[in-house]
Formats: structure tokens, C-alpha cells, sequence
């Protein structure tokens, strides 16, 4: 069986991505239709941040969101940069670089997230933070379309201090800050008036001398590719409630391609 999800994986990997997102807008949808705890996620996290307007477009969003995972996990890192179509704030990285200073880019799951580092790296090093998939058929798919200058960085103290380490080289790290962590490894703050457990570790690298950015990869209409955007935090990130704040404005920019249906709200404070 995990044979032919691989094949089928790698047949995806080879479609155009307007077919893969029309594909993937269907897709969504018939998640959405037919796995009640995804849809009542989605309504209570769109709702809870007041952008219900949004609703349908993030359902078909979503759905575009995992069709397109295979082209960026398969096709030759080159290939996959190049569907990054207009790029705004790349002086912030120019600036970085000019200065001699690591950069911690914070993408959370808005548009393309997956593609931001593949950008990255065709210019300069980048260690990025990676849990495993519970599914192990996935780990070799998402393993391989990694080049020489992408590293992947387990969820661990091992991984932690891979970070550290490409950081004080003064080379660039990723993660997804508005991942749900492992009990013992985040701070309940509040996300969108709602108290959510949050990493504690980016609001940790946040303090070092690294350039901290805001990135994410704007999912273009027709599968005409994505933009990336760029950003400086507007405030210190000492916290993670300061974390979840840059995280809002960044979403409240694209509210459609949030990954609304992801179970950010696990757990409670008491």
C-alpha cells in the first residue's frame, strides 16, 4: 500500500499546478463535506478570528494547499523555486546578509509554506525544523526533494542545537511557530483572543542576534504561481504572545490561505 501512495504521489508530482490546484480545490471540499471534526475546526478557528467572510475560499484553499505538496516535495529543488513568480521584502534578507547575521524566518501555515525555504535555498544555507510524519510512507517523499543547501533539523534537543548552531554561522533557520508542541515545550498565549499552547522556542531565538523575519508564499489565482512575502516583526518577539501577534497580522493579510482547519486550540489552560 505505501508503494502505491508513492507512486501515486509521484504521478501528482508531474501534473501542472493549475491542474493540481483545481484538483486540490475539489479535494478540499470533499474533506470539508465528509470529515466532521476537520469542519467543525475550520468553522470555530475562522470564527475565532473574525474572518467567517473567508470560510469557502480557505476550504478550497486548504485543499490546494495539500495537492500541491508533491510537486514541492518531488520536483528538483530548481524547478520548485521557480513557481515563486514575485518576491516583496527580499532587502530585508540582502540587509541581513550585508550585516554578517543569521536569520530566523517564522512561516506559519499560511499559502505555500513549504516552498519559502526551497526559495531560500538557492541562495545560502538554511536549516530548517521538521517533525516526522505519524504516517512513515510519507518521510522518504518529504525527505527527497531536499538540495545541498536545505538541512533538516529534527523536533528534538539534537535538532535545537543544529539551529543554534546554523544561526551562530551566521547562516538561516526555519519553523513553523504556530505549530502545536509537545507538552512541556510551549506557554499557553493567546491567539486570536483564545488562549493557544505555543512554542516556546522561537520567542527563545528571537533574542539571540539573529534578523528575525515574517515569510510566507501567497498562493496565486489559476496555479499561476506564488509571491513571497517578506517581513520585519513590528515589535520585540521576546514571548510567545508576542510571537502569536506577528503571527495575526501576517495572517489577517491573506485570511483565505490560513490553515484554518489545523487543531491550533488543543488541550486547555486548566
Amino acid at each position: 500500500m505505501a508503494f502505491l501512495f508513492r507512486l501515486f504521489f509521484r504521478l501528482l508530482s508531474r501534473l501542472p499546478l493549475p491542474v493540481l490546484h483545481a484538483l486540490g480545490a475539489l479535494a478540499g471540499w470533499l474533506v470539508y463535506a465528509f470529515s466532521p471534526s476537520y469542519r467543525r475546526h475550520l468553522r470555530e478557528n475562522i470564527a475565532q478570528a473574525g474572518c467567517e467572510a473567508h470560510r469557502r475560499a480557505a476550504v478550497a484553499e486548504a485543499g490546494k494547499m495539500l495537492a500541491e505538496l508533491p510537486k514541492i516535495w518531488l520536483r528538483p529543488p530548481e524547478e520548485v523555486a521557480a513557481h515563486i513568480v514575485r518576491v516583496t521584502g527580499w532587502a530585508l534578507v540582502e540587509a541581513a546578509w550585508q550585516q554578517g547575521r543569521g536569520i530566523l524566518f517564522l512561516t506559519p501555515h499560511l499559502g505555500c509554506f513549504e516552498i519559502t525555504a526551497q526559495y531560500y535555498a538557492r541562495f545560502a544555507p538554511i536549516t530548517v525544523l521538521y517533525r516526522r510524519p505519524k504516517q512513515a510512507w510519507l518521510a522518504p517523499l518529504i525527505e527527497a526533494g531536499r538540495g545541498a543547501n536545505l538541512q533538516l533539523a529534527p523536533a528534538d534537543l539534537s535538532g535545537v542545537k543544529r539551529l543554534l548552531q546554523a544561526l551562530k554561522a551566521g547562516e538561516a533557520v526555519g519553523m513553523l511557530p504556530d505549530q502545536a508542541p509537545r507538552a512541556g515545550e510551549g506557554l499557553w498565549a493567546p491567539f486570536f483572543g483564545r488562549p493557544a499552547y505555543t512554542m516556546t522556542l522561537a520567542a527563545r531565538l528571537a533574542k539571540g542576534s539573529a534578523a528575525v523575519l515574517l515569510a510566507y508564499a501567497e498562493r496565486l489565482p489559476h496555479g499561476a504561481g506564488y509571491h513571497l512575502r517578506l517581513f520585519a516583526p513590528q515589535g520585540p518577539l521576546a514571548t510567545p504572545a508576542d510571537i502569536n501577534r506577528e503571527l495575526e497580522r501576517l495572517i489577517l493579510m491573506c485570511p483565505s490561505q490560513y490553515l484554518w482547519g489545523y487543531n491550533r486550540y488543543k488541550g486547555s489552560p486548566a
